[in-house]
């Protein structure tokens, strides 16, 4: 199976991301990896784990905190029957760059240089942070950013907790890989308002351009277009927040009508932008 790097962005009016899977392979993401870190709180599902170099069972209530770059299997995958996955994934700096940093958090900076191992938690931690990650499905955004601090406290503070390969070995990337992949999502953080470059993001990856296009499905299973377009509509879900219009927020994102705006963000959300405006106005979404 073929290592995939995931690009993961916060919902809008967050700093990190929540997922709550409910049927099988939801994630669309297999062998895979990212930068961010993540916890993974399993309430109903059993199967096979793979994290790292470690292959092993879990079972209903497995509670894992995994660190950046360490490859791992969805939970879902080749999976029959019921399955719930409730997904944490934050960068290090999501409370800015001196996070971790304050004396009061030198506890979690530790827990997050352990997570390069990838760490398990046993019954007695499982028990308490279960049904706060749970509850975070349904949050606010303040709520639920109140609740990760204290996940992340007492994450910090048990001893109830294992490495999933004793041996600490951490799993390295092909630092030359990971150096472009990285190159061209800030590029695309930096232009997606502008029109699609595919020969200036080849030249920067120091590719071809039919060579760029190929490797970049082979990493994300995406064209590059199609992930440009992804980027958009997820920084037109921040600005919906606003008093824009929707036009205004199409073509601020980049693009360049608003019919292509209506159907692009129909196709990444399941919404056009007017119905997500209503339904975020009345209270139907969470405010991601």
């Amino acid at each position: 199976m073929k290592l995939q790097f995931e690009k993961i962005e916060p919902e809008a009016g967050s700093s990190f991301r929540v997922i709550h899977h409910t049927e099988v392979d939801a994630c669309g993401v297999y062998w895979h990896y990212h930068p961010e870190y993540e916890i993974v709180y399993i309430p109903i599902g059993e199967g096979q784990r793979r994290i790292g170099t470690n292959v092993s069972r879990y079972e209903a209530g497995e509670l894992i905190f995994v660190g950046p770059n360490l490859p791992h299997l969805n939970y879902s995958y080749g999976k029959q029957g019921d399955h719930e996955e409730i997904v944490v994934q934050m960068r290090e700096d999501f409370m800015g760059e001196a996070f971790l940093q304050t004396p009061e958090l030198q506890t979690v900076r530790r827990l997050f240089d352990r997570a390069h191992t990838g760490l398990i938690f046993g019954p007695d931690a499982k028990q308490q942070v279960g049904p706060w990650l749970s509850q975070m499905a349904t949050q606010t955004p303040f709520e639920r950013f109140l609740m990760l601090l204290r996940v992340l406290q007492l994450l910090a503070e048990t001893s109830d907790v294992q490495p999933l390969h004793a041996d600490g070995v951490r799993f390295d990337l092909n630092p030359k890989e990971q150096e472009r992949i990285n190159r061209v999502c800030q590029y695309v953080e930096q232009h997606y308002a502008k029109p699609v470059d595919i020969h200036a993001i080849a030249d920067l990856a120091s590719l071809t351009v039919p060579a760029f296009c190929r490797y970049f499905k082979r990493m994300t299973h995406q064209t590059y277009t199609d992930f440009v377009n992804e980027y958009r509509v997820n920084q037109a879900r921040r600005m919906l927040h606003s008093a824009r219009t929707i036009a205004d927020v199409g073509f601020a994102v980049g693009f360049n009508n608003l019919s292509h705006f209506n159907k692009t963000f129909r196709a990444v959300t399941g919404q056009t932008p007017s119905a997500y405006r209503k339904a975020l106005v009345g209270g139907m979404v969470a405010t991601p």
